[in-house]
């Protein structure tokens, strides 16, 4: 069955839905990072917090958190080596530039914008290779899925990543379609080339990950090419083009191993790869459950039932392989972090947009109308279910630590160094905006003369916590919060 939408039709869709994909995207926009995943989010803030007070030194990103938790070294200059800052830069420039909103919110706002862009490369890209509809199905799941309406207003580089990759892709095969047909010489031969190959090498700088997802560029080099593609010299080009700032980067951060958070736990640090758990996990807990609500599943098989022409299937698949495999290859991060997937959502909203017209064909064949009913039907469970999975994530579960954060910041000095502690989760300290420690990582008269702490602040204290008050002066106590000078006695 054939989908035909008129071009009015198509402008009108195209706006209502990033429209409200936009909207969506503000609720509790002005949150405090101390919401889900608060603790990637804060560690990202503030290198971009560093930027605005002591300038854009993208060489050396720092954050407050100089202990020895993250990369099992002391790390007293509060080094923070992990992806190139490009995020962080338009965080820092959008707040010390333009202002209007909090730093904060200008992270949640790069990431929004970035969302709304992967939605369009997405739907331009789907739209050619399977129709119009299927390329505004893919835009709106990927826009409306509750999974990813959180994750895609969060401050992480990973959505900006995923707006880079899907760009290369575009631009790629606009180049293998389009560029070819012109002079070798010529600009139109190149613009496309160009402008793919700097988005990959950026992707690649916000994330390595990156990497996994371009096995769609290589089906499409494939596609044109042949197994010839392998002998062409501009996709060596592109390939060694690309990955050198990422190689520079990483032998950079070599340099500073302190500043450089253990990873290697991520492939399969705790064994769970392949095993019954790893698949629970990842194909129930997260794709079934958290990302689809349950009934997605359904626009899934109906997906995969359907007949393809054989280059738009290995297409697809191109897609599939590279989410299955960056999973399993990352096995430890991906069931242990939630957020990992943000990666695989593209391959996911391609999917359920399939399916979605797989379905609708199928259902209308009995009765006229009746696929598009139960269309809507399917959508409608998914989404509500998949709210309900999320719906807690925008809370602020404990926000005793962002009033006690303000009182530091109030209270003591702006060089001091504070113990924040709060199980090594840097949100607490975040708050504080000072340079310090999110958990008791030595002994605290070591910490005091030797690593020169200079406060102690407690979140909800127990009348344990108050103890310390018999050997450390108390400057401020409520029920929220303590916070002791570790300089004076009482």
């Amino acid at each position: 069955m054939t989908f035909k939408i008129s071009k009015k039709l198509e402008i009108a869709i195209f706006v209502i839905i990033f429209l409200l994909g936009f909207l969506v995207r503000l609720y509790r926009f002005n949150n405090p990072i101390a919401d889900w995943h608060s603790w990637r989010q804060s560690d990202t803030s503030a290198v971009s917090r560093n930027f605005v007070r002591f300038g854009f030194d993208v060489l050396h990103p720092k954050f407050e958190d100089i202990s020895n938790v993250a990369s099992g070294l002391d790390n007293p200059n509060g080094y923070r080596f992990v992806e190139f800052p490009i995020y962080n830069v338009l965080q820092a420039a959008g707040y010390k530039y333009i202002g209007v909103l909090t730093l904060e919110e200008w992270g949640r706002l790069v990431t929004i914008i970035d969302s709304l862009i992967s939605a369009g490369f997405l739907l331009l890209i789907v739209k050619k290779r399977f129709g119009k509809a299927a390329g505004y199905l893919s835009a709106f799941f990927f826009l409306f899925l509750p999974f990813n309406i959180y994750y895609s207003r969060t401050i992480l580089p990973d959505p900006s990543m995923v707006t880079t990759v899907l760009g290369a892709t575009y631009f790629f095969d606009k180049w293998l379609s389009n560029g070819l047909k012109h002079r070798r010489l010529s600009v139109n031969y190149w613009k496309y080339f160009v402008l793919s190959l700097f988005l990959m090498t950026v992707s690649l700088l916000l994330k390595p990950y990156a990497l996994f997802f371009t096995l769609p560029l290589i089906y499409l080099s494939f596609e044109t090419f042949g197994i010839k593609f392998m002998f062409k010299w501009q996709l060596w080009l592109f390939l060694i083009i690309s990955v050198t700032p990422l190689a520079l980067w990483r032998i950079w951060m070599l340099k500073y191993p302190e500043g450089i958070p253990a990873s290697s736990w991520l492939f399969n640090g705790n064994g769970i790869r392949f095993r019954p758990a790893f698949f629970r996990w990842i194909f129930y807990e997260r794709l079934t459950k958290l990302i689809l609500g349950f009934f997605g599943d359904i626009f899934l098989v109906f997906a995969f039932v359907k007949k393809y022409k054989t280059s738009d299937l290995l297409f697809l698949l191109s897609f599939v392989a590279s989410s299955l495999i960056y999973v399993c290859v990352l096995a430890t991060g991906n069931v242990q972090h939630d957020y990992y997937q943000i990666l695989v959502v593209p391959t996911i909203a391609m999917i359920l947009a399939l399916g979605s017209l797989s379905l609708i064909t199928y259902f209308n064949r009995k009765k006229p109308n009746f696929g598009v009913g139960v269309f809507v039907l399917v959508t409608a469970l998914t989404l509500y279910f998949g709210w309900g999975q999320v719906e807690g994530y925008f809370n602020i579960n404990n926000p005793s630590i962002v009033i006690a954060g303000e009182a530091v910041d109030k209270l003591t000095p702006k060089n001091a160094k504070v113990i924040a502690n709060y199980d090594g989760d840097t949100s607490f300290l975040y708050q504080t905006k000072r340079n310090g420690w999110a958990s008791f990582e030595k002994p605290l008269p070591v910490m005091i003369n030797d690593l020169g702490a200079d406060y102690l602040v407690l979140a909800n204290p127990t009348r344990v916590d108050l103890g310390l008050g018999k050997t450390y002066k108390i400057i401020k106590l409520t029920k929220q919060y303590v916070i002791f000078n570790l300089r004076e006695k009482p």
